[in-house]
């Protein structure tokens, strides 16, 4: 078939599973750069992410969307709203599994979930690079008791294998359609959200128990100065003051640190060099305060 006889396919796919099952790495592998949060504390991503990926005949919009999970505050609550909405608005949902885990109360929760969707659902099975591949068969009988998925693919989103295979069953659930980004665009987040969430990283990584969630992000300025260097501000919001302390560190040690590897990461989001300013402001009890998480970017819409 000659190129202009073919048809150009698109189509939005969620990515959904419980916190922690690979959902960010995937969507970074199969994009082929970092747009989205890698950590292993439960629910880093909190708003849908929106990765795009293009071939020359066909693009797939990929949402990353917060884990599902019962909520316990009103941003929570949020991210399960957030989810749960992409199940109406994609043409094909990945429910993304750890097979190491196996099957839990979560992916059960989810499970329940899908019972009410029409779309297909494709069960992905991830981190089969940790298992015996004789493993695997206990498992999709146990997922396929529980729901009738449209496919059942097997990968490692981290080392990649089977990501391609995925993408061709993917496809098949694509229809005809336009090229809704351009071929070079991978996410449709503005700079600032990434830089956002590349800094929120940093601290997820070197913190534990309850700071990982109380803390939100906001980029307060960035400009390009003459000699090509981008200047960037940027708040980190706890909601106590003694998460204050614990986030500039001793001397200001862990911000430093912070701010440091951050700012390697922006450079290559950004491709030229970058001066970061970070500051640390209390907002006390934000994840609970509507005003605050809309101004914060946690948007219904």
């Amino acid at each position: 078939m000659s190129n202009a006889s073919k048809k150009f396919r698109s189509g939005f796919v969620a990515i959904i599973g419980r916190p922690n099952v690979g959902k960010s790495t995937l969507m970074n592998q199969v994009i082929g750069q970092k747009i989205a949060i890698m950590s292993d504390k439960p629910q880093t991503t909190r708003n849908k992410i929106h990765g795009v990926y293009t071939t020359d005949d066909y693009q797939i919009v990929f949402l990353d969307t917060p884990g599902i999970h019962k909520p316990q505050s009103k941003l929570g609550d949020y991210m399960m709203k957030v989810a749960q909405s992409t199940f109406s608005e994609v043409d094909a949902v990945l429910f993304l599994i750890d097979v190491v885990d196996g099957i839990g109360g979560g992916d059960r929760f989810i499970i329940e979930q899908l019972k009410h969707v029409k779309t297909p659902v494709i069960l992905v099975m991830n981190k089969i690079d940790q298992v015996h591949p004789e493993a695997l068969l206990p498992i999709i009988s146990q997922y396929k008791e529980l729901y009738d998925f449209a496919e059942i693919v097997p990968i490692s989103a981290r080392q990649g294998n089977n990501v391609n295979t995925l993408l061709d069953q993917v496809r098949k659930y694509l229809n005809e359609g336009p090229q809704y980004y351009p071929s070079d665009q991978v996410t449709d987040h503005p700079e600032q959200f990434v830089c956002a969430e590349l800094i929120r990283e940093k601290i997820l990584h070197k913190t534990r128990e309850e700071i990982p969630h109380s803390i939100a992000v906001q980029i307060e300025s960035m400009r390009v100065k003459p000699n090509g260097m981008v200047d960037i501000g940027a708040v980190i919001f706890v909601e106590r003051d003694s998460q204050k302390g614990i986030i500039i560190g001793k001397q200001g040690s862990l911000l430093k640190e912070i701010g440091r590897e951050a700012r390697m990461d922006i450079e290559r989001l950004l491709g030229s060099k970058i001066f970061l300013e970070l500051w640390v402001k209390v907002k006390k009890d934000w994840r609970n305060q509507e005003r605050v998480l809309k101004d914060l970017g946690f948007r219904h819409d």
